[in-house]
Order: C-alpha cells, then sequence, then structure tokens
C-alpha cells in the first residue's frame, strides 16, 4: 500500500498561504492594526504627531471603502466581510494580494506535487481567493465579537459620564480614550464627526449600519429619540446597558448549550469528504471496478446533493436569533 503525500502538500500549502497573507498585513501595518493593542488605533495615529482631521480622513476611508467598490470582480464575494472586519488594505490591494497568493501557490504546488498544469492553476486560484476570504472572514467574526462585548461597558461609561456632568459628545470622547479597539476607534470617529458639525444621532446610525450590528441600532435609536422628546438620557443608556448585557449572556448561553450540535454537524459534513480522502489515499484503485457503470456519476452527483443539503439543515437547526 502506497501513501500519497500530495494531499498533506496541499494542505500545508494552503496553510502557507493563511500565514503569508497575516504576515503582509502585519508587516503593512504593524501592530496599529492589532486588536489587543492597549491603545486604540486612532489615538496611536494621534500621538504619532497625525492631525485629528487627517486621523479622522484615513479611518473614515478605511471603513467605508470596501462597501463602494463591491463591482470590483471577485472582490464582491468579501465586500460585506471586509467591511465588517474593518481591513485596512485597500480592494485594489486585496485583489493584488489574491493575485500574489494565487501566484505563490501556484509555485507551491509546481514544485511540491505532480498534478497537471490545469489541476494546478485551479487549485491555486482557489487557494488564492479562498485564503484571503478564509483570513478576512476570520477578522471579520473576530472584531464583531470583540466589539459586543465591548459595547455594554462602553454604555456603562458613557452613562456614568453624564450622571457627573459631562455632555453627550464628551463622554464619548472618553469612550474614545479609555476602550481599546476596534470599539475605542469606531467611538473615536464619531466624536470627531461631532465635533465637525455632524449630528451625533446620525453618525451612531450610520456606524450601526455599517457594522450591521442590533445592539449598536439600539443606541443609535435610543439617542435619537432622546434628542427628538427629551428625557432623562443616562437612565435611558443605563436601562439599555443592561439590556445589551442580558442579551450577551443569553447569546453566549445559546452558544454553549448548541456547541455540541455544531461540532456535531461540522462533523458530519467533514467526515465523508475525509473518508473518501482517506480512502483514495490508503487504496486509489478502490473504484476501479465501479466507476465505469452507468450510475456512479448519477450516485456522486447525488451524495453531493445530500452533502450540501446537510450542511444548510445543520445550520439552520443551531443558528438560533438571540
Amino acid at each position: 500500500m502506497v501513501i500519497s503525500a500530495e494531499p498533506i502538500i496541499y494542505a500545508l500549502i494552503f496553510i502557507a498561504v493563511l500565514a503569508l497573507v497575516q504576515g503582509i498585513y502585519l508587516v503593512a501595518f504593524g501592530k496599529s492594526i492589532s486588536l489587543n493593542a492597549r491603545v486604540n488605533r486612532r489615538l496611536e495615529m494621534l500621538e504619532k504627531g497625525a492631525g485629528r482631521e487627517q486621523v479622522l480622513e484615513q479611518l473614515r476611508k478605511e471603513m467605508s471603502q470596501h462597501m463602494k467598490s463591491r463591482s470590483i470582480p471577485l472582490y464582491a464575494i468579501l465586500a460585506e466581510k471586509a467591511q465588517k472586519a474593518n481591513i485596512a488594505f485597500t480592494p485594489s490591494q486585496l485583489v493584488l494580494l489574491m493575485v500574489v497568493l494565487t501566484g505563490v501557490a501556484f509555485a507551491g504546488l509546481t514544485f511540491g506535487t505532480t498534478a497537471g498544469l490545469a489541476v494546478r492553476a485551479g487549485v491555486a486560484v482557489a487557494m488564492g481567493v479562498g485564503g484571503v476570504f478564509v483570513w478576512v472572514n476570520h477578522l471579520a467574526k473576530k472584531r464583531m465579537s470583540m466589539i459586543e462585548e465591548q459595547l455594554p461597558e462602553a454604555v456603562e461609561l458613557i452613562v456614568r459620564s453624564l450622571r457627573v456632568g459631562h455632555p453627550f459628545s464628551s463622554a464619548v470622547s472618553i469612550v474614545a480614550r479609555e476602550v481599546p479597539d476596534p470599539l475605542g476607534s469606531e467611538m473615536g470617529v464619531i466624536a470627531d464627526e461631532a465635533a465637525y458639525g455632524r449630528d451625533m444621532g446620525d453618525a451612531l446610525k450610520h456606524m450601526a449600519e455599517r457594522i450591521d450590528m442590533q445592539d449598536m441600532r439600539f443606541l443609535a435609536v435610543a439617542v435619537n429619540i432622546q434628542q427628538q422628546a427629551g428625557g432623562n438620557l443616562a437612565e435611558i443608556l443605563d436601562g439599555l446597558a443592561k439590556v445589551i448585557r442580558a442579551r450577551f449572556r443569553l447569546f453566549r448561553r445559546v452558544k454553549a448549550i448548541t456547541a455540541e450540535a455544531k461540532w456535531s454537524g461540522n462533523f458530519l459534513s467533514v467526515f465523508p469528504l475525509l473518508a473518501l480522502v482517506g480512502i483514495n489515499v490508503m487504496e486509489p484503485n478502490y473504484y476501479d471496478d465501479v466507476k465505469e457503470t452507468f450510475v456512479f456519476v448519477p450516485a456522486c452527483l447525488a451524495v453531493g446533493a445530500f452533502l450540501v443539503t446537510n450542511v444548510f439543515v445543520m445550520r439552520s437547526l443551531v443558528n438560533i436569533k438571540v
């Protein structure tokens, strides 16, 4: 029995593509784009000597550039994810990055495998585009999760600032200074926009729509209602903070309850593919007796359809809205 090393080489090349895209991003922007930094990116840019207007322009460009470029070929599939991840690369740079990674993957496949030219080209394109998509999707999920976790504390900080006499704009500025990224820079942009004359409620509404977060919409609606109808904004936001924190706890509980089902669904979805790869690696001639029959291709298509259906069914079963 001869075990082929090519599947392992394919996996290693894809992992190398993911590591390369992260490395290029860190080299291009350094630690300023790290979501784990104690000082948010806006403050770091200001400390380096950039003007407030220049920093605002740069951050606004990064926060809106991706959804404006959905017409670029190959880019529309990840524009929304790149927007949520707030990727500092421009859309054209991301497309160029796909091309570079495709070339790297093709070179690796050429030297590491014996696959035909068409197979190497197709797999290289899939790795180049798929590697960037996986990377952007991971950053988007991580960033949205961090914003959801930071938002209750930020609202409570606003409440405390309002109760000691600060106006709402000053309270948002305090959040922009005290809260790390990603929410710190987002609030900093809102504070700067308000300082240059934009309505605070409109700025919050725009941010909520851009990052597509329900809790942020609650905050924007609460501020807009208070601006139009009046009332004690501190009490309103205090109640909102409690609601957001309760929703966050409920979401975590639901996530814990459905974790086993999600992993079971992932296993059931991936296991047939792993079994197929394992069979072909350990016994390449396993299907020789049946692959020439007239039912082989229809059977493969039916199995593939069932696998795809299984993925959607399992996801719908554990996709509980909170």
